[in-house]
């Protein structure tokens, strides 16, 4: 086995494999959160091109009430090395929904090949990384070598609402070794060429208002939580940006960013004064700002709204994380700019 006669076996595949990721993406793999029934469908359809692949697959399944199998799968792919060391390369099986449909040119969960690439909900994020790290360990298995470092692959469920019943689910069940090499190809950029070595910390938050519904024409009898609910939205807004700045450039953007996003539905009527309104935040971090500290910011403007609103305001955490930047000097890292 050389590097070209597996270089020579991927490009001769590349038919089957954009088909491949073509027949994937059509099936939606979507958290329950989102209006979703997870991703044991799309498991099926890995499993079946593993059996294709010649490539062995064993579950580890992390339970689940909210979606109609039960379970949310993760799926572990394992080529033998010469060392017991490996070298894991972690995708991820579910997507994010395809939003508002008629902003699509095409059905989103009917892929197309257009200009030389593939049009469809969740081909980029994460699929073309499940095809092309099936394939690449097939193309390693077909040469009939035995690489240095055994080769396996983690296409794990749960990656886009907070990785809890996916990668980690996984780090609880003695999967991975502390020698082990890890890479997440959920990063791009148009050449290929970059390393992603840090990532920004993330803070999302729900943040709901109460109120007393009323009918419009009798205002002075309810109180409005849409009103307070904006009012607290806009300082935040402000707040947040003029507090937390500062500039990294091996971020993009190289700031801090803090954005209102979903809002939830109050009332079905125009003429009645919400009791509860809901609205969310998305921040993404600077290593050097914490989310406790924008948590505490916030609840400090939202004890003002209280006093100010007579209302009463839940700040709800829907994703925190916070991740340690890998060192350019590290191993892994190194192997990968000499590949490059």
């Amino acid at each position: 086995m050389t590097l070209q006669s597996v270089l020579e076996r991927i490009d001769s595949s590349k038919e089957e494999m954009v088909n491949s990721l073509i027949e994937m993406c059509k099936i939606p793999s979507i958290h329950p959160d989102s209006g979703g029934d997870g991703e044991t469908e799309r498991a099926k359809f890995l499993t079946e091109l593993c059996g294709k692949l010649g490539l062995p697959v064993r579950s580890v399944d992390a339970p689940d009430e909210k979606v109609s199998s039960g379970v949310r799968p993760n799926m572990l792919v394992e080529l033998e090395g010469k060392q017991d060391k490996m070298v894991w390369i972690v995708s991820h099986s579910d997507i994010v929904p395809a939003g508002n449909l008629k902003h699509w040119d095409t059905d989103p969960f009917d892929p197309v090949v257009k200009d030389g690439k593939i049009f469809g909900r969740g081909v980029e994020d994460n699929g073309q990384s499940l095809i092309r790290s099936l394939y690449a360990l097939w193309a390693v298995k077909e040469e009939g070598g035995k690489p240095d470092v055994g080769c396996g692959l983690a296409l794990v469920a749960d990656e886009e609402v907070g990785s809890r019943l996916g990668i980690q689910y996984l780090l609880t069940k003695d999967i991975f070794n502390p020698g082990d090499l890890i890479l997440v190809p959920d990063f791009s950029s148009s050449a290929g060429t970059d390393v992603e070595i840090a990532e920004k910390n993330i803070l999302w938050m729900r943040i709901t208002t109460e109120g007393r519904q009323s009918h419009a024409s009798l205002p002075h009898k309810g109180i409005n939580a849409l009103r307070a609910g904006a009012e607290l939205l806009l300082m935040i807004d402000k707040e947040l940006h003029d507090r937390y700045t500062g500039k990294n450039e091996i971020f993009d953007p190289p700031t801090s960013t803090f954005e209102p996003t979903k809002k939830n539905s109050n009332v079905p009527n125009v003429n009645t004064v919400p009791g509860k309104d809901v609205f969310y935040f998305d921040c993404r971090l600077l290593p050097e700002f914490h989310p406790e500290e924008i948590r505490t910011t916030v609840r400090t403007l939202a004890d003002q709204i209280e006093q100010k609103r007579k209302v009463k305001i839940k700040i709800d955490i829907i994703q925190e994380e916070m991740s340690p930047a890998t060192s350019e000097d590290s191993e892994f890292v190194v192997k990968l700019k000499n590949a490059i």
